[in-house]
C-alpha cells in the first residue's frame, strides 16, 4: 500500500477571491458592523459629490438637479471679486489657526499630565470630567455661553461687583474670537487626549526603566521617551488639523448659533457665508454660487492636506500616505 501524504495549504496558496471568501465566512460579524458606516458614507458623502456640477451650471429650484445651462467659471469669478467672501475666508483662517495654536499644544500637555497620574480612580475621574463637555449638544453650549456672557449673567455681575462697566460680549465683534477659542478649548481639551493616551499606553515600560538607569529625571523621561514614541500620532493629528484650516469642521454650528450682524466682521466664516448665499432668508437661493464657494473651500483643504503630508514625510518620516 502506498502511504498517502496529506497536503497542507497555506494562505499564500489561495487566490485572492478565495482569501476574501474565507475572511467573509470567518469574520462576517465584523464585516456586518462595517456595512452601516459604509452605506452612510456612500449615501451622504459620495453621492452628493455629483451635485458639485451645479458650480459650473446655472441651477434653478424645481428644475433639473444638475442645472439648466452651462455657466463655466462664472460663479468662481463672481465670488473671487466679492470682498465679503474674502473677509469670510480671512475670518475662517484666523479662527481655525488661532484655535489650532491654542488647542493642539494644550491637548498634548493635558494628555501628558493625565498619563502621569498614578491613582487609577482619580485618573478615571479626571478623564470622565474632561470628556463630558464633548457630548453636550452645541445648541446647549451656545445657550450656556450666551447666558454666561449676557449683561445680566454671572460674568458681568462679577465685573459690576468689582466696579467695572458691564460688557455686552456677544454683541462686540472684537470678543467673538476669544469666545470661540476658549469655549472650543473647554469642549475639546479632554476628548482630544484619547488618541494620545492610547499611544502612550503602548510604550514599552522598559524604555522608562532604561532612561532611569541612565540618570534621566522625570521631565527628561517624558521628553526623550514619551514624546518620541507618540510622535507619529502627533504628526498625523497635526496633518489632519492643517488640512482642515479652511474647512468649517464643527465650527459652523457654533458660529451660526453665536454670531449676529453686529459680529459679522470677525465671526462670518466660509460655511456661514455659503449658508446665507444658498438658503439664507435674505440673500439665499443662489445655489450654484454657494456650491462654487464650497467646492473652492474643499480644493484649498485638499492642497493644504497634501502640502502638510509631504512636509511631515520629509521632516519626521511620518505621513498619512
Amino acid at each position: 500500500m502506498r502511504n498517502e501524504q496529506s497536503v497542507s495549504y497555506t494562505p499564500r496558496d489561495l487566490s485572492n477571491s478565495e482569501k476574501v471568501r474565507r475572511n467573509l465566512s470567518r469574520y462576517w460579524q465584523l464585516y456586518l458592523m462595517v456595512v452601516i458606516p459604509v452605506i452612510y458614507y456612500i449615501i451622504f458623502r459620495y453621492i452628493p459629490m455629483f451635485g458639485n456640477i451645479i458650480a459650473f451650471r446655472k441651477y434653478r429650484a424645481g428644475g433639473n438637479i444638475f442645472g439648466q445651462e452651462w455657466s463655466g467659471l462664472r460663479y468662481f469669478k463672481q465670488f473671487m471679486k466679492d470682498h465679503t467672501f474674502w473677509k469670510a475666508f480671512a475670518n475662517t483662517l484666523i479662527l481655525n489657526i488661532g484655535y489650532l495654536l491654542v488647542r493642539f499644544p494644550l491637548t498634548l500637555i493635558f494628555a501628558l499630565l493625565i498619563n502621569e497620574i498614578r491613582n487609577l480612580h482619580w485618573k478615571k475621574f479626571v478623564q470622565t470630567v474632561s470628556y463630558l463637555p464633548h457630548f453636550i449638544s452645541m445648541v446647549i453650549v451656545a445657550g450656556m455661553i450666551k447666558e454666561l456672557l449676557s449683561t445680566s449673567g454671572p460674568i458681568n455681575a462679577a465685573l459690576a461687583g468689582m466696579g467695572n462697566e458691564k460688557i455686552n460680549f456677544i454683541a462686540l465683534a472684537e470678543w467673538f474670537r476669544t469666545i470661540f477659542i476658549v469655549s472650543g478649548l473647554w469642549q475639546s481639551l479632554g476628548w482630544g487626549t484619547i488618541l494620545y493616551l492610547a499611544a502612550m499606553s503602548g510604550i514599552n515600560p522598559s524604555l522608562y526603566e532604561a532612561a532611569s538607569v541612565d540618570g534621566a529625571n522625570h521631565f527628561q523621561r517624558v521628553w526623550h521617551v514619551t514624546i518620541p514614541c507618540i510622535l507619529p500620532t502627533i504628526t498625523t493629528l497635526l496633518i489632519l488639523d492643517i488640512g482642515g484650516l479652511v474647512g468649517s469642521g464643527g465650527a459652523f454650528e457654533k458660529v451660526f448659533l453665536l454670531y449676529n450682524p453686529m459680529t459679522y466682521k470677525t465671526a462670518d466664516i466660509i460655511s456661514t457665508y455659503v449658508y446665507r448665499m444658498g438658503i439664507g432668508s435674505n440673500t439665499g437661493g443662489n445655489f450654484s454660487y454657494a456650491t462654487a464657494v464650497g467646492l473652492f473651500e474643499g480644493l484649498i483643504n485638499l492642497v493644504l492636506l497634501t502640502i502638510a503630508n509631504k512636509i511631515s514625510k520629509k521632516v519626521s518620516d511620518s505621513s498619512l500616505w
